[in-house]
């Protein structure tokens, strides 16, 4: 399947208890169709100590549903859904409904 969010994107997240945070796309999952989102949707893991890992509450980051998250434009820093253009030169890329702007 492919995404229209790819990796460093800014996303903001549309549904959930992170409704309305943004942060960037640190790993997509096609397989589960699934992103992870820097500092969204964390939860807290109880972790045993082991051998060069001290135990005890951590926090860490679980994946989100990619249609729970929406581009954000770096110009006019709103959500879009963005379209795909064919540049001259004949490279494809993404556009943002709202500015037009391309989304590098």
């Amino acid at each position: 399947m492919a995404f229209n969010i790819k990796k460093k994107d800014t996303v903001e997240v549309l549904s959930g208890k992170d409704k309305g945070k943004r942060g960037e796309v640190r790993k997509l999952l096609p397989a589960d169709e699934k992103v992870l989102v820097a500092g969204v949707n964390m939860v807290t893991k109880h972790a045993k100590p082991t051998q060069g890992k001290p135990g005890g509450i951590q926090k860490k980051e679980m994946p989100l549903h990619i249609s729970n998250v929406a581009l954000v434009c770096a110009k006019c820093s709103k959500t879009t859904r963005p379209k795909s253009d064919v540049l001259k030169s004949g490279e494809k890329v993404r556009v943002c409904r709202k500015c037009g702007e391309i989304i590098a």
